[in-house]
């Protein structure tokens, strides 16, 4: 296939992602008005024999401080044809138009999954004293095409970190954890659960916990949680104005691009979270909780009301997101998959994140830099 790249409109990009089954959140055109403090662009590849769009990328532009250079960054994509035997023809054109916009280096994050786990397998993985992390458990599902994409990439000169990814080494998580909901039943997604979530739900349904939806004036409500959970689990936590800026921007592509959640008990709001939807991939984004009301399971509650309500909307998968690849016990982020496993659902490994120096000395001062950070 010979291919042709070029800029293209908002509306061409948006129509493009809409034909598709999914794609990932942060490959919408609105995603650029969530990072308002980079500067943006979409690109189209096009099949010169038919003239139709296969293909497509948001490019996010960071400018490095004094210099007009950027580095150039599409988080989860681009969303092009990853096991197209050319590969070459697909990227080559990306990194000259990149070098013209002034870019010194190229990020990108191929939407390719190489591995899955079953939790039952997981189950076993945690159990097992000799097993410390997710690769050292047999895969349940290994994509043979995504290694030969990992070796076409290497010889055309892109590069992956050192830590080849572990956990959050990249920008985005190479680690998710996801529930499959394609030809399955509500009844049959339940059944997954472990012993414990169902027994959550049950507890939760007993005590009269409530699951809601917010709208924008719930913000605050919302960031009233997410601060005392940043508190708790020790992070920096975002502006109210980022999500009010996100819920704008996503909802005003695709009124039903975000989602906000509420598990209240007796009038009170516990935990919240936010929802993202594309084609048929739904994500569970942010998560926040209070420290108190934690007896009547308020998240359990949550989750299942958000996974039912993904199901109605006729997705094929529910998302948790990141996680962490160490099965460690005592491994601060040990809970989050514990939890997450507990959904029944499956462990997936992406490719992970890919860097091209366009500009080898300035890559190197912006490696320098961030390490320092």
């Amino acid at each position: 296939m010979s291919l042709t790249l070029r800029t293209i409109s908002r509306e061409q990009h948006l129509a493009y992602i809409q034909s598709l089954p999914a794609a990932s959140h942060m490959q919408v055109p609105a995603w650029a008005d969530v990072k308002a403090e980079w500067r943006s662009e979409s690109l189209g590849w096009f099949d010169n024999r038919s003239g139709e769009m296969v293909g497509a990328g948001l490019v996010l532009y960071r400018q490095l401080p004094k210099i007009k250079r950027y580095l150039a960054y599409l988080p989860e994509g681009p969303v092009i044809n990853w096991f197209a035997p050319n590969l070459t023809d697909w990227l080559d054109p990306m990194l000259a138009h990149l070098k013209q916009q002034g870019a010194f280096s190229v990020k990108m994050g191929p939407p390719v999954i190489i591995r899955r786990w079953e939790a039952a397998s997981i189950k076993k993985g945690i159990q097992d004293p000799d097993v410390k992390r997710l690769r050292d458990i047999e895969a349940d599902f290994i994509e043979p095409r995504a290694f030969e994409v990992a070796d076409k990439l290497r010889r055309m000169g892109w590069q992956q970190g050192e830590d080849g990814g572990a956990g959050f080494g990249d920008v985005q998580p190479r680690y998710v954890y996801q529930v499959p909901l394609a030809n399955r039943s509500l009844e049959d997604v339940h059944k997954g659960f472990n012993q414990l979530w169902r027994r959550n739900i049950k507890k939760a349904e007993k005590a009269d916990v409530e699951v809601v939806q917010g709208g924008y004036q719930d913000l605050e409500e919302w960031q009233r949680l997410y601060e005392i959970t940043a508190l708790r689990d020790h992070f920096r936590p975002r502006p109210l104005s980022y999500f009010q800026r996100m819920w704008t921007a996503l909802n005003t592509e695709d009124p039903n691009r975000m989602r906000l959640y509420f598990a209240r008990h007796e009038g009170v709001n516990l935990s919240a979270a936010t929802m993202l939807v594309v084609g048929g991939h739904v994500w569970y984004s942010y998560g926040a909780s209070d420290n108190i009301g934690r007896e009547v399971r308020p998240s359990n509650a949550m989750q299942w009301r958000m996974l039912r309500d993904a199901y109605a909307l006729g997705a094929t998968v529910y998302d948790l997101r990141g996680i962490s690849d160490s099965l460690d016990e005592t491994d601060h982020l040990f809970g989050l998959i514990q939890f997450k496993v507990g959904t029944g659902g499956q462990a997936a490994e992406y490719l992970g994140e890919w860097d091209f120096p366009l500009n080898k000395l300035l890559h190197k001062a912006l490696d320098i830099y961030m390490s320092r950070r």
